[in-house]
C-alpha cells in the first residue's frame, strides 16, 4: 500500500480520532496534518509494521499530548458545528442536544492525560494495558487517570438534571421503579 492510499482511505478516521482526543476540530486537523506530514517521511519503514495505522494513531496522540505543553493550546473553542459533529443526536434531538453539549464541555475541561485516557477507553474500545502502552505508563496510572476523570465529570454534572440513561441506576427487586 502506498502512502497516498493510505492517506486516502484513513484520513476520516484519523481525524474522527483526533476530534474526539483533542475536542477541538481546528486542532484535530493541525495534528493530522502535522502527522501525516512525518508519516509519509517515514513511510517505508511504518509500511512494513503489521498495523502502520495503529502507529500513525500512537503518532496523533503524541502529538496532541505534546501540543498541551503550548500555549496556544490551553483554551479549546467549541463552536456549535463542532459539537453536532462528535456525537449523532439519539431520540429528542432538543433534550439530547444539551446534554450532549455540556458533556463534551466538560470532557474537555479535563487535563489532557484524562482526556486521551477517556477517549482511548470509550471511542477507541482499548483495555487498561492497551492504553497504558499507548501512553506509556503503568496499567494503574491509567487506572487512576480514569477514576479521576470519571469523577470530575461527575462532580460537574448539575444536580438539577437527572442523569443520562446510560448511567440511570436500575432499582433492585424490593424498590419501586
Amino acid at each position: 500500500m502506498s502512502f497516498d492510499e493510505f492517506a486516502r482511505a484513513r484520513l476520516p478516521a484519523l481525524l474522527r480520532y483526533a476530534t474526539v482526543v483533542t475536542c477541538d476540530p481546528h486542532l484535530a486537523e493541525d495534528i493530522v496534518q502535522e502527522v501525516l506530514l512525518r508519516a509519509q517521511q517515514r513511510w517505508s519503514r511504518l509500511v512494513q509494521l503489521d498495523h502502520p495505522e495503529a502507529y500513525v494513531k500512537r503518532m496523533v496522540l503524541n502529538e496532541f499530548l505534546s501540543w498541551r505543553r503550548r500555549r496556544a493550546a490551553r483554551e479549546v473553542p467549541l463552536s456549535q458545528a463542532g459539537l453536532d459533529g462528535l456525537v449523532a443526536p439519539a431520540g429528542d434531538p432538543a433534550q439530547q442536544f444539551g446534554a450532549r453539549d455540556e458533556l463534551v464541555r466538560r470532557i474537555a475541561a479535563l487535563p489532557p492525560r484524562q482526556r486521551a485516557v477517556v477517549a482511548l477507553r470509550y471511542f477507541e474500545g482499548l483495555t487498561d494495558c492497551e492504553i497504558a502502552e499507548q501512553l506509556g505508563c503503568r496499567e494503574l496510572t491509567v487506572r487512576s487517570h480514569a477514576s479521576r476523570a470519571l469523577a470530575a465529570l461527575r462532580a460537574a454534572e448539575p444536580a438539577d438534571d437527572p442523569p443520562p440513561v446510560a448511567l440511570t441506576r436500575v432499582p433492585s427487586m424490593g424498590e419501586p421503579r
